[in-house]
C-alpha cells in the first residue's frame, strides 16, 4: 500500500564522485615524493622519526646517501647506519658541468658540508631488480643527499644510469597540509610571498628574472606589469592583451614558450624563459567585482581590487577590471568560440620564469576564486622570486611522459653547440631543442642535399631503452609485433608496439646486442613504461632501463653517406666491418682507430635514402660530429633540420606519431601492416587477437594522395566524395622532386583503391575543395631501392 502512495527512491546517502588524480595530490597526508634523475642528486630535509624510502625505479641503479647534521658535519648515524667509504659517485657528479646540479652545489655550500670528509651509505648494485626499496628512520634532525651516480654508458654492457624515487613520510604532520617550497634556481634577489586572496607589487630591473611559483598546485595567479620609466612620466601603459595577441599570432598562450608580451605602444616588457605548466589562460580579465556580483557573490574579494590596492601606492589609477596574464588559469576557446575554464594543470612547485626586457613595476595575485574550479576549489598561495640578470637560464618547457611523472625541462643535446653554428632556429621536440632549419641553407636546400649528396642531423630526442636479463627475449617477443626469435645479434628490426585492443603504443626499432640483450629505440618515454609494466605483470626476470641521456645520435643520410663514414669509422676484427653493414644491421665501432671515441653505427634512417645513424655518449658528441663533418667536406655534407626531414619522410611514406598514427590506429591503418606477421609468428603477443579481427574486418586504409592544386594542405583536413566525409589528411607537403602537392591520408576502406578521385576540404570542408587522387603509399622510391643500395 505504501508503494502506491510514495515514489520509489534510491536508498542510502550520496556517494562521492569517482575521480582519478595524479598521485602528487593523492599521497597520504605527510608523505612526499621526489625523483632523483640518473647521474643526479638532491637534498632531503629530515626530522627525528621521519621515514626515508629509496626505490630503485627502473632497477640496476646504485645509490649513495650522504647525511649531515645541522652544523654540516657528516653524520651517517642520522639514518641509523655506520657509513663507509667516501661518496666517490657523488663527488664525480659534482665536478661535472651539469647545470641541473647547480642548486645542489648551492645547498652543500650553504650547509658547510665537507664532502672530502663525508661517509656514504651505499645501496643497490647493477643487478638490483626494478622496484627494490630500502627504508630508514631518522634518528634526529639533519639533511640527506640522495645520489644516483653514473658515468658514460658502455654500449655493449648497457650499464646506463636511471632514476631513483624517494618517499619521505613525516613523523609529525603539519596542522595545515602544505607542500614544501622548491629550492631557488640560484641565489634570489628577492623572495615575495603572495598570500591567498591578496596581491603584491614589486620592482624588477631590466634583464632580471621573475619566477612565479604555484606553491600547493592548482592555483592561478594574475600578472601585470608596467614600464617603470613610463610610470615615472605618468604614462600608465600596462601589458596589453590585444597588442600581444596580434604580434605573437596566438589567441592565448599556447603550451610552450609564448615569447614576449607588449604594452600598447608595442614596447616589449617581458619574455618567457621557462614554463613547467604549459597551460595558461585566454587573456581574460583578472577577476573583478562585477563578475562576483553577477553570479550572486556581492562583495567577494577579487584580483582587480587587490591589484588596485597594491598598485595605488605607486601612483597607478584604479580600474574596474584589469587586463592580465592569468598564469596557470586553465581556460580555452572551444570550436564554437565559447570560452571555458577548468581546474589548473599546475602541480606543487610548478612555475613560469620570465625575464624583464625593461625596468618594470609588476604586480602578482593569488586568485581568491572559490566559486569555480579556477583554483581547484581551494585558493592557496603564490610565491615570487627574482634573480639577477647575470645568471644564465636555458629556455625550456616541461614535459611528463605520464601524468604521475615528475616534470623534465627541455634540454640541449650533446650536438647542440655544433648545430648552433648554423642556426638559431631550434624547436622543442620531445623534450630536446633540435634544429628546425639552417639559417645558411633553408629546408628546400637541405632536402635536395639529402636526395643528391649527404646531410647530418641531430636525432638525439629518440628514446632509448636497454632490455636485459634472461627473460628479455620472451618479453620482446610478447610486447613487439615482429618476431624477435629470428632477429640475429647485430640485427635491427622495425616494429610496432600495440595495446590489447590493437591500437599502437609506438613504432620504432629493436637492436639485438646479444642473446639476452636488446635495445628499443622509439619516440615515446611511455614505451619504456609500457615494457616495464608488462614485465612486472608477468613476473619476468628482465630490466628495462632508460638510456636516452646516455646515447645521443646523429643521422648521416644521402647517397654519399657511406663514402663519408668509411673515412672515420673503425671496427674491431670481431665486429662486422662498416662496409659490410647491410640494411637494418649495426656494429659497435670507434672513431678513427682502436683508441678512438666509442660509437654504435646502424644502417637505418628516416629519409628514404641510403643512410646511417651514429650513437655516442653526449660528452663525446662534439668530437664525433667534428670527425664526420671533416670527412664530409668534398661530399657536399650539409646540416639538416626537422623541416626538411618531414618533407623527406612524407615522400617516402614513413609515418610520424600523433599525425599518422595514435592509440586509436592499428598498424594496418597506419600503413605498416608488414610489421604484424600474423601467420609466420607462432608466439602470442599483445594485441594479436584484436589485430586478426581488425585485419579481417578493415574499416580504414592508409593511402597516398596526389593533389591537383598548389594550395597548402594540412594535417586534419577532411577528405570528401560529394558531401560525405570519407577520410582525413594525416601529413602533407609540396614535393620539390615530384613537383606537386602530395599527402598521406586515412580513408574509408570503401574508397581506398588507387585512382579514386576525392576532394580535400578547406575552410569548413564545403566552401573550398581541392581535387585529389588516391595513389599507393611511398610517392618516392616505393620499392625502397635507394636505402638498400
Amino acid at each position: 500500500m505504501l508503494d502506491d502512495r510514495y515514489p520509489a527512491v534510491t536508498p542510502g546517502p550520496p556517494k562521492p564522485s569517482g575521480m582519478w588524480e595524479p598521485s602528487v595530490f593523492t599521497l597520504p597526508q605527510g608523505t612526499e615524493r621526489y625523483v632523483v634523475p640518473g647521474c643526479g642528486a638532491m637534498f632531503v630535509r629530515l626530522e627525528e622519526g621521519d621515514r626515508l624510502e629509496v626505490v630503485n625505479t627502473e632497477g640496476g641503479q646504485p645509490c649513495e646517501l650522504v647525511c649531515a647534521d645541522g652544523a654540516g658535519r657528516s653524520h651517517p648515524g642520522l639514518l641509523g647506519e655506520a657509513g663507509g667509504a667516501a661518496p666517490a659517485g657523488l663527488q664525480a657528479l659534482l665536478v661535472s658541468d651539469d647545470p641541473s646540479l647547480r642548486s645542489l652545489r648551492m645547498g652543500i655550500e650553504a650547509r658547510g658540508l665537507d664532502l672530502a670528509r663525508a661517509q656514504a651509505i651505499r645501496l643497490f648494485d647493477r643487478t638490483t631488480p626494478a622496484g627494490t626499496a630500502q627504508e630508514f628512520t631518522a634518528t634526529g634532525e639533519g639533511s640527506v643527499i640522495v645520489a644516483a651516480p653514473g658515468g658514460a654508458m658502455d654500449f655493449e654492457a648497457q650499464d646506463t644510469a636511471t632514476p631513483l624515487t624517494v618517499f619521505v613520510r613525516r613523523a609529525t604532520l603539519k596542522r595545515v597540509p602544505k607542500f614544501e617550497l622548491p629550492d631557488p634556481l640560484v641565489d634570489p634577489v628577492s623572495d615575495i610571498r603572495v598570500h591567498s586572496a591578496t596581491a603584491e607589487a614589486y620592482f624588477v630591473k631590466a634583464g632580471d628574472y621573475i619566477q612565479i611559483l604555484d606553491v600547493d598546485g592548482r592555483q592561478c595567479t594574475d600578472f601585470q606589469c608596467f614600464a617603470a620609466r613610463k610610470l615615472d612620466r605618468g604614462i600608465e601603459h600596462a601589458l596589453d592583451v590585444t597588442t600581444t595577441r596580434t604580434l605573437m599570432g596566438h589567441a592565448y598562450p599556447m603550451p610552450g614558450l609564448h615569447g614576449k608580451y607588449y604594452d600598447q605602444d608595442m614596447l616589449p616588457l617581458i619574455e618567457v624563459v621557462q614554463d613547467t605548466c604549459g597551460r595558461h589562460d585566454a587573456f581574460a580579465l583578472a577577476c573583478y567585482p562585477k563578475y562576483y556580483d553577477d553570479i550572486g557573490y556581492p562583495g567577494h574579494v577579487n584580483c582587480s581590487d587587490n591589484f588596485n590596492g597594491a598598485l595605488g601606492p605607486r601612483g597607478v589609477t584604479p580600474r574596474a577590471g584589469w587586463m592580465a596574464i592569468n598564469f596557470f588559469f586553465n581556460t580555452g576557446l572551444d570550436e564554437h568560440g565559447v570560452m571555458y575554464s577548468d581546474e589548473p594543470w599546475t602541480r606543487p612547485g610548478d612555475y613560469v620564469l620570465l625575464r624583464a626586457l625593461t625596468d618594470l613595476v609588476c604586480v602578482s595575485s593569488a586568485c581568491p576564486d572559490d566559486t569555480s574550479p579556477a583554483n581547484g576549489w581551494n585558493p592557496t598561495d603564490i610565491h615570487v622570486r627574482t634573480y639577477s640578470g647575470s645568471e644564465t637560464f636555458q629556455r625550456a618547457v616541461a614535459w611528463r611522459p605520464t601524468p604521475d611523472a615528475e616534470p623534465r625541462m627541455t634540454r640541449q643535446t650533446g650536438f647542440h653547440d655544433r648545430f648552433d653554428r648554423f642556426t638559431d632556429n631550434f624547436i622543442d621536440y620531445n623534450g630536446f631543442w633540435l634544429a628546425n632549419c639552417m639559417s645558411t641553407e633553408g629546408p628546400i636546400k637541405e632536402y635536395h642535399a639529402c636526395r643528391e649528396k649527404a646531410v647530418v642531423m641531430d636525432l638525439s630526442a629518440l628514446r632509448k631503452f636497454e632490455i636485459t636479463g634472461p627473460d628479455s627475449e620472451a618479453l620482446c617477443q610478447y610486447v613487439f609485433t615482429r618476431n624477435m626469435k629470428t632477429l640475429p645479434v647485430g640485427g635491427v628490426v622495425y616494429t610496432a608496439m600495440c595495446y590489447p585492443h590493437g591500437g599502437m603504443v609506438d613504432d620504432g626499432t629493436v637492436f639485438r646486442l646479444g642473446q639476452d640483450n636488446f635495445r628499443w629505440i622509439g619516440g615515446s618515454d611511455y614505451g619504456g613504461d609500457w615494457l616495464r609494466e608488462q614485465a612486472e605483470a608477468l613476473g619476468l626476470k628482465v630490466l628495462i632501463r632508460s638510456s636516452t641521456d646516455m646515447m645521443h645520435n646523429i643521422a648521416v643520410q644521402g647517397p654519399e653517406s657511406r663514402d663519408i663514414l668509411r673515412k672515420v669509422v673503425w671496427t674491431a676484427p670481431h665486429q662486422p666491418d662498416f662496409m659490410d653493414l647491410d640494411w637494418f644491421r649495426f656494429t659497435p665501432a670507434r672513431i678513427g682507430d682502436d683508441q678512438g671515441t666509442p660509437i654504435v653505427v646502424s644502417r637505418t634512417g628516416y629519409t628514404g635514402e641510403l643512410g646511417y645513424e651514429v650513437f655516442c655518449h653526449p660528452k663525446h658528441a662534439g668530437e664525433v660530429f667534428d670527425a664526420v663533418w671533416e670527412a664530409g667536406q668534398g661530399h657536399g655534407l650539409t646540416p639538416m633540420g626537422l623541416e626538411a626531414l618531414d618533407m623527406l619522410r612524407i615522400e617516402a611514406g614513413l609515418i610520424f606519431a600523433g599525425y599518422d598514427f595514435s592509440d586509436e590506429t592499428d598498424p594496418f591503418e597506419a600503413g605498416i601492416g608488414f610489421t604484424v606477421p600474423l601467420k609466420s609468428k607462432t608466439d602470442d603477443f599483445i594485441g594479436r587477437e584484436a589485430l586478426i579481427r581488425r585485419k579481417e574486418n578493415p574499416m580504414r586504409k592508409f593511402v597516398g594522395l596526389d593533389i591537383d592544386s598548389n594550395v597548402s594542405v594540412a594535417h586534419g583536413d577532411c577528405i570528401h566524395i560529394g558531401r560525405a566525409q570519407i577520410g582525413v589528411v594525416t601529413s602533407s607537403m609540396r614535393s620539390p622532386i615530384l613537383g606537386k602537392n602530395i599527402a598521406l591520408a586515412r580513408v574509408d576502406v570503401a574508397h581506398h583503391e588507387p585512382g579514386t578521385e576525392v576532394e580535400i576540404g578547406k575552410l569548413d570542408g564545403h566552401q573550398k575543395r581541392l581535387p585529389a587522387t588516391i595513389v599507393p603509399l611511398s610517392h618516392y622510391d616505393p620499392k625502397k631501392l635507394r636505402p638498400r643500395s
